[in-house]
């Protein structure tokens, strides 16, 4: 079955960064805090960013643990190199090993969590000190699949990318000059030596780009993704982690009591103001 998720690059490309000067305007700043990772999200984050808001008022913070790969490093600072953006390196081990030290036996999965927060930590207290929002470098592929650390690299003040699947932001990057080496790398959060998305996940998000663009977009149940040619074990894992994942994408559920709910009523244009 073919499935296009081209994107017209022009277009998104005004739309998002729009949105990025717009969304940080409103609150009375004009800055961004983006945790630069070496990888083709972040990367592109920063690209919008600087186009929106400016070089000088888009900073750049690289946060190695002890076992990051050099690599990472390095494409961190072809991105921030490139847009010659201001820039900090803030290394987490030592905060990081502070609770990991106290666990002889654990988990990858508890260290690279452990990671993903002291990262956001870091981020929250740089954007006090640069008076700036935190912006967000979570794609669509891995929102829905829940690819993420919830109050880790899935807290932010506003995500320009949430919408765009894997293959639309490798497509946008290329468009906008992000550096070769970053778009050609295979995807990885770098959590331990050797680690890639891919791997973790077990399957390639190629593959979950065009199943996940039939379910969410096209609204087709699992049995006609499988009719349209998915394998059924497949399209049984990835429906299991949307479903599974879902309190990752909404807001902590408040207990309805009055007709003015934080989440639910409170959403409308006159509470910003606008």
């Amino acid at each position: 079955m073919n499935i296009d998720l081209s994107i017209n690059s022009d277009l998104v490309r005004t739309l998002l960064t729009k949105f990025i000067h717009s969304e940080i305007t409103r609150t009375g700043l004009t800055r961004a805090v983006i945790g630069i990772s070496g990888g083709i999200d972040s990367a592109l984050v920063a690209f919008l960013a600087v186009e929106a808001l400016g070089a000088e008022n888009v900073l750049g913070v690289r946060m190695p643990y002890k076992s990051s790969s050099q690599d990472s490093l390095d494409h961190a600072q072809l991105v921030i190199d490139a847009l010659r953006m201001p820039s900090l390196t803030i290394p987490i081990t030592e905060m990081a090993d502070g609770l990991i030290a106290k666990f002889p036996d654990i988990s990858n999965m508890r260290k690279g969590n452990i990671m993903a927060r002291c990262r956001m930590v870091t981020l929250y207290d740089q954007s006090e000190a640069f008076r700036g929002l935190v912006v967000g470098t979570g794609n669509k592929t891995e929102i829905m699949l829940g690819y993420s650390t919830l109050y880790g690299d899935g807290a932010y003040a506003l995500n320009p990318i949430g919408d765009l699947y894997k293959a639309q932001v490798r497509q946008l990057s290329r468009a906008m000059g992000v550096p070769q080496p970053i778009i050609d790398k295979a995807p990885s959060a770098d959590l331990w030596a050797g680690q890639t998305d891919e791997q973790e996940l077990g399957f390639t998000y190629e593959e979950a780009d065009r199943l996940l663009y039939l379910l969410v977009d096209q609204r087709y149940t699992p049995g006609e993704c499988i009719e349209a040619g998915f394998a059924q074990n497949f399209v049984d894992t990835v429906v299991k982690r949307i479903r599974r994942n879902h309190f990752k994408r909404v807001m902590p559920v408040v207990a309805k009591i009055t007709t003015r709910t934080p989440g639910y009523d409170f959403l409308y244009l006159r509470d910003w103001g606008t």
